[in-house]
C-alpha cells in the first residue's frame, strides 16, 4: 500500500491460527483504524480484566483515547501496566453449507503498549481536536470550543502504534468438499456496512439548517 514501516513482528502480535489472514502492511491498520468509530480498552483494574468501548482518534501512529476524568478505566490504563485496545468491522455474514462453517467477514487491528496521559495545554487540545475529527469531521471548527471546566474535565491518553497487527478475512464460505458436492443448503455472503442516515435535529433548535460537514457525511453513506 506505502512505505511505511511495516507492522512489528513479537509474540503478541503474531497469529495463532490463520497466519494467512495477518496483513504486515501498517497502512492496512491505519485505514482500519480510521474507518471504526470507537475501540474497546482492556485494563486490568483490581486484578481483573475490563474491556470497554472508548472514543479514540489516531494521528500518525500514535493513537489517542478520552474520557472522563472519572472513568476507572482511563485510570487503571495509566498504571505502568500494559494495555489491549482492539477494532473490529464487519464486513459480512458467512453462510455456510454446515453451521460449523459459518464465519464473518471482517477487518480487525489490536494494539498493545502503555497509555501516557496527555496533559501538557497544547498538546491535549491537539489531541481532543483529533479525536473530534475522528467522530464528527468538521466540528471542531463549526461547534463552540472547549470552555475551561470540560477541558478540565476530560482526561486524554496517548497509545503508540508500535506494536500493532491487523487481521482480515474476505472471502466466501469455506465448506469442504463433500459438503459442496451434497449441496444440501446455501451459501455465500450477506454483505454488512455502516450507514449515516438522515440528520435529525436537535427538539430545541431554532434557525439552523443542517451544516455542510453533516449533510455531505450523511448523503455519502458512511
Amino acid at each position: 500500500m506505502t512505505d511505511l514501516a511495516p507492522l512489528s513482528s513479537t509474540g503478541r502480535t503474531t497469529l495463532g491460527r490463520r497466519k494467512h489472514r495477518a496483513v504486515t502492511d501498517r497502512a492496512a491498520l491505519h485505514a482500519v483504524l480510521d474507518e471504526a468509530l470507537i475501540c474497546h480498552l482492556g485494563v486490568v483494574r483490581d486484578g481483573v480484566p475490563m474491556v470497554l468501548p472508548t472514543g479514540y482518534g489516531r494521528d500518525g501512529d500514535m493513537l489517542y483515547l478520552h474520557g472522563s476524568t472519572g472513568a476507572s478505566s482511563l485510570r487503571a490504563a495509566t498504571t505502568g501496566l500494559d494495555i489491549c485496545v482492539t477494532v473490529t468491522i464487519v464486513d459480512g455474514i458467512v453462510y455456510s453449507r454446515s453451521i460449523n462453517n459459518h464465519s464473518m467477514n471482517y477487518r480487525s487491528a489490536v494494539i498493545f503498549g502503555r497509555a501516557e496521559p496527555v496533559v501538557e495545554r497544547e498538546a491535549k487540545m491537539h489531541a481532543l481536536h483529533v479525536l473530534t475529527d475522528h467522530l464528527a469531521p468538521g466540528s471542531w471548527e463549526h461547534a463552540r470550543d472547549v470552555n475551561a471546566k470540560e477541558f478540565a474535565a476530560v482526561s486524554v491518553l496517548a497509545v503508540d502504534l508500535a506494536e500493532a497487527s491487523v487481521k482480515m478475512r474476505g472471502e466466501g464460505p469455506g465448506d469442504p468438499e463433500d459438503d459442496v458436492a451434497a449441496d444440501l443448503a446455501w451459501a455465500g455472503v450477506l454483505p454488512v456496512s455502516t450507514v449515516f442516515g438522515e440528520p435529525e435535529p436537535s427538539a430545541d433548535l431554532t434557525g439552523f439548517a443542517v451544516p455542510a460537514h453533516i449533510s455531505g457525511r450523511a448523503a455519502a453513506g458512511r
